[in-house]
Protein backbone atom coordinates (compact mmCIF):
# COMPACT_ATOMS: atom_id res chain seq x y z
CA UNK A 1 0.00 0.00 0.00
CA UNK A 2 2.94 2.60 0.97
CA UNK A 3 4.11 1.66 -2.52
CA UNK A 4 0.97 2.92 -4.37
CA UNK A 5 0.56 5.47 -2.47
CA UNK A 6 4.42 7.13 -3.03
CA UNK A 7 3.83 5.87 -6.77
CA UNK A 8 0.67 7.77 -6.97
CA UNK A 9 2.61 10.89 -5.47
CA UNK A 10 5.33 10.53 -7.50
CA UNK A 11 3.70 10.25 -10.51
CA UNK A 12 0.74 13.20 -9.57
CA UNK A 13 3.66 15.53 -8.80
CA UNK A 14 5.16 15.22 -12.15
CA UNK A 15 2.58 15.27 -13.97
CA UNK A 16 1.10 18.09 -12.00
CA UNK A 17 4.40 20.01 -12.94
CA UNK A 18 4.53 18.97 -16.64
CA UNK A 19 1.38 20.36 -16.98
CA UNK A 20 2.14 24.26 -15.67
CA UNK A 21 5.42 24.57 -17.35
CA UNK A 22 4.77 26.82 -20.29
CA UNK A 23 5.56 23.93 -23.25
CA UNK A 24 2.64 21.74 -21.08
CA UNK A 25 0.39 25.11 -21.01
CA UNK A 26 1.15 25.85 -24.39
CA UNK A 27 1.32 21.87 -26.12
CA UNK A 28 -1.64 20.49 -23.84
CA UNK A 29 -3.55 22.91 -21.54
CA UNK A 30 -4.46 25.25 -23.94
CA UNK A 31 -5.58 23.79 -26.69
CA UNK A 32 -7.15 20.79 -24.73
CA UNK A 33 -9.23 23.51 -23.00
CA UNK A 34 -10.27 24.99 -26.27
CA UNK A 35 -11.52 21.77 -26.93
CA UNK A 36 -13.75 21.51 -24.34
CA UNK A 37 -15.46 24.85 -24.67
CA UNK A 38 -15.81 23.78 -28.66
CA UNK A 39 -17.23 21.04 -27.64
CA UNK A 40 -19.54 22.38 -24.72
CA UNK A 41 -20.84 25.29 -27.47
CA UNK A 42 -22.07 22.77 -30.20
CA UNK A 43 -23.73 20.93 -27.30
CA UNK A 44 -25.37 24.19 -25.82
CA UNK A 45 -26.14 24.99 -29.49
CA UNK A 46 -28.77 22.21 -29.58
CA UNK A 47 -30.94 24.14 -27.49
CA UNK A 48 -30.07 27.56 -27.89
CA UNK A 49 -28.11 27.93 -31.64
CA UNK A 50 -26.83 31.41 -30.44
CA UNK A 51 -23.83 30.27 -28.45
CA UNK A 52 -20.71 30.46 -29.16
CA UNK A 53 -17.10 29.59 -28.04
CA UNK A 54 -13.75 31.34 -28.93
CA UNK A 55 -10.79 30.18 -27.01
CA UNK A 56 -12.08 29.01 -23.28
CA UNK A 57 -14.67 31.89 -23.25
CA UNK A 58 -18.52 29.96 -24.27
CA UNK A 59 -20.89 32.90 -24.43
CA UNK A 60 -24.78 33.59 -25.21
CA UNK A 61 -24.72 36.77 -27.57
CA UNK A 62 -28.50 37.36 -26.50
CA UNK A 63 -28.30 37.30 -22.73
CA UNK A 64 -24.49 38.73 -23.04
CA UNK A 65 -23.47 35.59 -20.26
CA UNK A 66 -20.13 34.38 -20.85
CA UNK A 67 -17.71 31.84 -18.73
CA UNK A 68 -14.30 31.22 -19.21
CA UNK A 69 -13.23 27.46 -18.40
CA UNK A 70 -10.31 28.00 -16.51
CA UNK A 71 -7.36 25.99 -14.86
CA UNK A 72 -9.27 23.49 -12.55
CA UNK A 73 -12.51 23.38 -14.36
CA UNK A 74 -11.14 21.61 -17.82
CA UNK A 75 -10.89 18.73 -16.34
CA UNK A 76 -7.54 18.64 -16.81
CA UNK A 77 -6.30 18.09 -13.29
CA UNK A 78 -9.18 15.24 -12.30
CA UNK A 79 -8.05 13.25 -15.26
CA UNK A 80 -4.06 13.77 -13.85
CA UNK A 81 -5.21 12.46 -10.80
CA UNK A 82 -7.04 9.37 -12.17
CA UNK A 83 -3.91 8.89 -14.64
CA UNK A 84 -1.82 8.52 -11.66
CA UNK A 85 -3.68 6.49 -9.56
CA UNK A 86 -3.53 4.05 -12.40
CA UNK A 87 -0.11 3.97 -13.35
CA UNK A 88 0.65 3.57 -10.03
CA UNK A 89 -1.23 0.79 -8.97
CA UNK A 90 0.24 -2.69 -9.80
CA UNK A 91 -1.86 -4.13 -12.66
CA UNK A 92 -0.83 -4.89 -16.46
CA UNK A 93 -0.21 -2.42 -18.55
CA UNK A 94 -3.23 -3.16 -21.05
CA UNK A 95 -5.65 -2.53 -17.61
CA UNK A 96 -4.07 0.49 -17.11
CA UNK A 97 -4.13 1.56 -20.77
CA UNK A 98 -8.05 0.50 -21.10
CA UNK A 99 -8.98 2.68 -17.56
CA UNK A 100 -7.13 5.64 -18.65
CA UNK A 101 -9.05 5.84 -21.36
CA UNK A 102 -12.52 5.04 -19.91
CA UNK A 103 -11.79 6.77 -17.23
CA UNK A 104 -10.69 9.67 -18.38
CA UNK A 105 -13.55 9.89 -21.27
CA UNK A 106 -16.24 9.41 -18.34
CA UNK A 107 -14.10 11.92 -16.08
CA UNK A 108 -14.53 14.60 -19.12
CA UNK A 109 -18.65 13.33 -19.90
CA UNK A 110 -19.41 14.22 -16.47
CA UNK A 111 -17.30 17.55 -16.88
CA UNK A 112 -19.33 18.43 -20.12
CA UNK A 113 -22.11 18.39 -18.34
CA UNK A 114 -20.59 20.17 -15.49
CA UNK A 115 -20.05 23.42 -17.54
CA UNK A 116 -22.86 23.12 -19.58
CA UNK A 117 -25.33 22.83 -15.98
CA UNK A 118 -23.57 26.12 -14.63
CA UNK A 119 -23.95 27.82 -17.98
CA UNK A 120 -27.54 28.01 -17.81
CA UNK A 121 -27.41 28.45 -13.82
CA UNK A 122 -25.05 31.07 -14.36
CA UNK A 123 -27.60 33.15 -16.73
CA UNK A 124 -30.66 32.35 -14.07
CA UNK A 125 -28.26 33.34 -10.92
CA UNK A 126 -25.09 34.21 -10.40
CA UNK A 127 -24.74 33.57 -6.41
CA UNK A 128 -25.93 29.59 -7.75
CA UNK A 129 -23.87 29.88 -10.20
CA UNK A 130 -20.68 30.55 -7.80
CA UNK A 131 -22.36 27.93 -5.03
CA UNK A 132 -22.56 25.13 -7.43
CA UNK A 133 -19.38 26.03 -8.95
CA UNK A 134 -16.84 25.88 -5.88
CA UNK A 135 -19.07 23.12 -3.75
CA UNK A 136 -21.13 20.40 -5.41
CA UNK A 137 -19.54 20.46 -8.98
CA UNK A 138 -15.71 20.16 -8.04
CA UNK A 139 -16.78 17.80 -5.12
CA UNK A 140 -18.66 15.86 -7.68
CA UNK A 141 -15.32 15.74 -9.98
CA UNK A 142 -13.04 14.31 -7.89
CA UNK A 143 -16.38 11.87 -6.38
CA UNK A 144 -16.13 11.02 -10.55
CA UNK A 145 -12.54 10.23 -9.98
CA UNK A 146 -12.59 8.04 -6.78
CA UNK A 147 -15.71 6.13 -8.22
CA UNK A 148 -13.69 5.48 -11.84
CA UNK A 149 -11.01 4.83 -9.85
CA UNK A 150 -12.69 2.03 -7.64
CA UNK A 151 -14.89 0.63 -10.36
CA UNK A 152 -11.52 0.05 -12.71
CA UNK A 153 -10.15 -1.52 -9.55
CA UNK A 154 -13.10 -4.13 -9.41
CA UNK A 155 -13.13 -4.84 -12.93
CA UNK A 156 -9.25 -6.03 -12.68
CA UNK A 157 -10.25 -7.93 -9.48
CA UNK A 158 -13.01 -10.27 -12.14
CA UNK A 159 -11.85 -13.49 -12.75
CA UNK A 160 -10.04 -14.17 -16.13
CA UNK A 161 -13.09 -16.23 -18.59
CA UNK A 162 -9.95 -19.06 -19.19
CA UNK A 163 -9.45 -19.20 -15.23
CA UNK A 164 -11.81 -22.15 -13.95
CA UNK A 165 -13.96 -21.34 -10.97
CA UNK A 166 -12.66 -22.55 -7.52
CA UNK A 167 -14.89 -25.64 -6.18
CA UNK A 168 -15.05 -25.24 -2.76
CA UNK A 169 -17.21 -28.37 -1.76
CA UNK A 170 -14.13 -30.28 -3.58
Amino acid sequence: MSRFFFTFLAILSVLFVLQLTPWGQSAFVVPFTALIAQISAKLLQLWDPQVLAQGKIIWDPGSGFAVSIEAGCNGVEAGIILISAMLAYPAPWSAKLVGILLGNLTVQTLNLVRIISLFYLGQWSQSAFEWAHLYIWQALIMLDVLVVFLLWLRWLGRPSPAAPAANPAA
